[in-house]
């Protein structure tokens, strides 16, 4: 199986990294060389990888093309690419249709839309993929764990919790830095946060309770975890939560 990366940024170089760290069977990775030091850094990891002279290099010697660009200018780099009927491709673009696609591809090829977080680089976390494909949940199920969406209502719901993963990082820094205001120092603000959140996070995963069911868990009643949630909710953060995650979904449906 040779795989081809139009596009070479953060989430090429997590996805190739797991894929040389995988159970795959890889016959080749070809690269573009848009981000030379990305390009050269994963060339130098295997010799499985190597970077092509450009996007249509890429996709001549792939099976399997993967378009990691960004929407913004999605159609000019796609567009002017010449693909092989039946070629597979799989969109890494977010909010860009399977149908806007198949417009710049203009050949008949089979797309699949994928979310693959920066997780994969280490083998784990969760992709979630549409419409169903077997061959590209095989590939994302070798990287962690893939969820084949059956419905593009389904993706684009998945494709709202995965933006969630900033405003993760962003809470641990609020929290960070009202510690380190109040004179703890900022590397044990910061060691102490993360491996309390990586502890909660592995109760969640591993626990078949409901999330409300764990919150309440671990909210002694009369306590100071249910008294951080109750001001977060009454001043307006549930809501704040709410609208942006409905923002978010109403971007992608416009697309």
């Amino acid at each position: 199986m040779k795989l081809g990366f139009v596009g070479t940024g953060a989430i090429t170089e997590a996805i190739v990294t797991g894929m040389l760290r995988s159970s795959l069977e890889v016959t080749g990775i070809v690269i573009s060389p848009r981000n030379r030091v990305v390009a050269a850094r994963l060339a130098a990891a295997s010799p499985l990888v190597h970077v092509a002279a450009d996007n249509q290099g890429v996709v001549d010697q792939a099976e399997i093309v993967f378009l990691a660009i960004r929407p913004q200018v999605a159609r000019e780099v796609i567009a002017p690419l010449s693909f092989r009927a039946g070629q597979e491709v799989v969109s890494l673009i977010a909010a860009v249709q399977i149908s806007a696609l198949a417009d710049w591809i203009g050949e008949a090829v089979p797309i699949t839309r994928a979310i693959p977080p920066p997780f994969v680089a280490n083998l784990n976390g969760v992709t979630a993929i549409h419409p169903p494909n077997p061959r590209v949940a095989a590939i994302f199920d070798a990287l962690g764990e893939a969820v084949q969406a059956p419905t593009l209502k389904a993706y684009d719901l998945l494709g709202v919790g995965s933006a969630l993963m900033g405003s993760y990082f962003g809470i641990l820094d609020i929290a960070a830095r009202w510690l380190e205001e109040r004179g703890m120092p900022a590397e044990h603000a910061r060691t102490y946060l993360a491996s309390l959140f990586a502890s909660l996070s592995e109760v969640a995963a591993s626990s078949k309770s409901s999330f409300e069911e764990l919150r309440l868990e671990y909210s002694t009643k009369g306590g100071v975890n249910e008294q951080v949630f109750n001001d977060f909710v009454q001043g307006g953060g549930a809501l704040a939560l709410t609208r942006a995650l409905s923002s978010v979904l109403e971007r992608f449906e416009k697309r």
